[in-house]
């Protein structure tokens, strides 16, 4: 396996991304579509999500595609995010067809960056602005790190950010992962420098540090993000949220199963993960523009790439982050400067 030409999630076919953030606010939101809907499920793992139509996702119920995938800072004020993009979709004549009726469907999920540092004394809900903005910005080629629904992500010791990583399989199949990292714990070993995902990095894509030769990790969890939010965490104010996507023909119980597997990314990157103050959750989306290759072992390793991908981009995003007036915790390229 080796990562696609962009090493984002684009590298999967007729899929594109757009950003749209707000430095004042210190957020954003970040928007996956393609070309014609696709098949698409989650997994939450977090005890802390907020979603939007994550229920038609489900393996039995009858909806077959989606139109978008929005993730979104704000808190519930960011699922706001998803009805932007039903808006510019259905300005486009787009979405689900009954009768005379259009109806664009448009899953999503937030992060909590409410205490960022940002000022969120908003009159009118500027989210659903930024989730048109950002459908209508979506490429082939985007940017990571301080951007889109990472803008204003923090983990336990360093600013978050949006990552994205890829890989293409030896028959061909393409996997690639896109997170908004934002959880509870760290992303960094004790010390700031090195990644908990090193030993999944390929060709330097965060620094090229390599694994802490320490022994005995794990067991510290401070975190200046609860120190800087003086007890929010306690309050959810967390959560990783990531899609995952193949080009590999998949039913929706198997993008399901995908979704499970790519969770392992986050327990490889983020320590502790899945936390009751965490919202965890990954979709998983199949293009369905390539026949999958046998059945349960090419499950199998689809399932097993989501999980380097979305580790990988995780750290990814941490790399990537850039420091902003305002911050209430430094960047990792601040720390190891």
């Amino acid at each position: 396996m080796h990562p696609g030409p962009r090493n984002l999630i684009t590298d999967i076919p007729t899929l594109r991304v757009g950003n749209a953030r707000d430095d004042t606010l210190k957020s954003g939101a970040t928007v996956l579509t393609a070309d014609a809907p696709f098949v698409a499920s989650v997994n939450v793992m977090g005890g802390a999500p907020g979603t939007r139509e994550t229920d038609l996702l489900a393996p039995d119920k009858t909806v077959t595609g989606v139109d978008a995938l929005c993730l979104s800072g704000g808190s519930a004020y960011g699922l706001d995010a998803c009805s932007g993009v039903v808006d510019a979709l259905r300005a486009e004549g787009k979405g689900l067809r009954i009768g005379s009726a259009t109806i664009p469907l448009v899953p999503g999920a937030i992060i909590f960056d409410l205490l960022n540092g940002g000022e969120k004394g908003w009159t009118d809900n500027p989210y659903r602005a930024l989730g048109r903005a950002a459908y209508q910005a979506a490429a082939s080629e985007f940017a990571i790190g301080s951007e889109g629904a990472g803008t204003g992500a923090l983990t336990a010791m360093t600013k978050g950010g949006l990552g994205s990583a890829s890989l293409v399989l030896p028959d061909g199949t393409t996997v690639g992962a896109l997170v908004a990292a934002n959880p509870i714990g760290s992303v960094t070993t004790p010390g700031d420098r090195h990644f908990w995902a090193a030993p999944f990095e390929i060709e330097g894509e965060f620094g090229g540090i390599g694994p802490d030769p320490s022994s005995g990790l794990g067991r510290d969890l401070d975190s200046r993000k609860m120190a800087a939010m003086l007890g929010a965490p306690q309050s959810r104010a967390n959560t990783t949220i990531a899609i995952v996507a193949t080009d590999a023909t998949l039913t929706k119980a198997e993008c399901q199963r995908m979704a499970t597997a790519a969770h392992d990314g986050i327990a490889r990157a983020c320590v502790p993960a899945h936390s009751p103050s965490d919202g965890d959750l990954v979709f998983a989306l199949s293009t369905s523009d390539r026949p999958l290759q046998g059945s349960e072992r090419a499950l199998t390793a689809i399932g097993h790439a989501a999980a380097l991908c979305l580790a990988r981009a995780i750290a990814r995003a941490i790399y990537h982050a850039q420091p902003a007036a305002g911050d209430i915790l430094p960047c990792w390229s601040t720390l190891n400067a």
